[in-house]
């Protein structure tokens, strides 16, 4: 543990918060580093939130971790894409989002049932819902919808307070950075779908 400005903070939530900025601006841009500090930082926060008790936050950054291996391939064109030549930035398709709110929907109730029943989550409507909110919004970042950033910007308040009550100060404060990210993601994402139309 390390002070900074009278907050205890561990070295791998600071650690993990670094990689995460870098994260940031590297989907920011949907730059060539980003998959790769996907999988880091998945690694990282895998650590964080299980040893903070948020068990279906945990298990979601395994999740991440796979699906940074998907969005490699499906970025790169290996995987959908008959051309084989890397994936342009999309708009997910009216037919997607009735599915997309349901999937949702469905996955906050069941996780937070869960997590009350089993009675291991500190917090279990906030792990339960940005638990969810972060499957279908990695699904969503894989198929490069610039209205992916959506999913994010209601995920990244819920783990501030998440953070911030469990302690990890640092990782609180980066969750603030990724909220401002997400308006300016909407922004260059949308610009850049526009431009490939």
């Amino acid at each position: 543990m390390i002070s900074v400005f009278g907050f205890q903070i561990s070295v791998i939530d600071l650690v993990g918060s670094v990689i995460g900025l870098f994260y940031i601006i590297s989907e920011y841009r949907a730059g060539r580093w980003f998959w790769p500090l996907c999988l880091l930082m998945s690694a990282f926060y895998i650590v964080i939130d299980f040893s903070s008790g948020y068990y279906a936050n945990g298990s979601i950054c395994i999740y991440n971790f796979i699906m940074a291996v998907y969005g490699i391939l499906v970025w790169k064109g290996v995987l959908q894409s008959k051309e084989k030549k890397e994936r342009p930035f999309g708009s997910c398709p009216r037919r997607h989002w009735p599915w997309i709110i349901g999937v949702t929907a469905l996955l906050s109730a069941l996780f937070w049932w869960l997590l009350d029943v089993l009675g291991e989550s500190q917090f279990p409507a906030l792990d339960g819902i940005s638990s969810a909110l972060t499957i279908v919004g990695m699904w969503m970042l894989a198929q490069k919808w610039w209205q992916q950033w959506f999913c994010w910007m209601i995920v990244e308040p819920l783990m501030v307070v998440l953070f911030w009550l469990g302690g990890n100060y640092a990782s609180a404060v980066l969750y603030v950075v990724y909220e401002v990210f997400c308006i300016l993601g909407i922004i260059s994402w949308y610009k850049k779908y526009k431009a490939n139309e």
